[in-house]
């Protein structure tokens, strides 16, 4: 009789377990949304700072929000999402710009 407390062949039931209940969070898309008087120059700027994109792709980004109405920044967990939403507003009041930033949950 082995009266080790190690039992190796119980290890493996539980990190299986362990492993299937782990859930991803929902993720939230945030998008940018067109005006007529938020400057082309402001979205990039907002894009490279707040969304971490390289100039080249907030200028396709910036092109998105300008021809379609709306253009994807990214999606993140909820409080990420909301956090950039809060920051986008934040700098688009101190810098005179009406610039609206929402969040959706991403269904995909």
């Amino acid at each position: 009789m082995n009266m080790s407390p190690y039992e190796p062949e119980l290890e493996g039931d539980i990190a299986t377990e362990s492993e299937d209940e782990v859930r991803h969070p929902p993720m939230y898309r945030v998008l940018l949304l067109n005006d007529d008087y938020t400057t082309m120059a402001f979205v990039v700027e907002i894009l490279v700072h707040v969304f971490s994109k390289s100039h080249s792709e907030a200028e396709r980004i910036m092109i998105l929000v300008h021809r379609e109405g709306a253009g994807l920044c990214g999606a993140y967990p909820y409080e990420i999402a909301e956090t950039k939403v809060d920051t986008v507003h934040h700098l688009a009041r101190e810098n005179g710009f009406p610039l609206k930033c929402i969040m959706e949950r991403d269904e995909s």
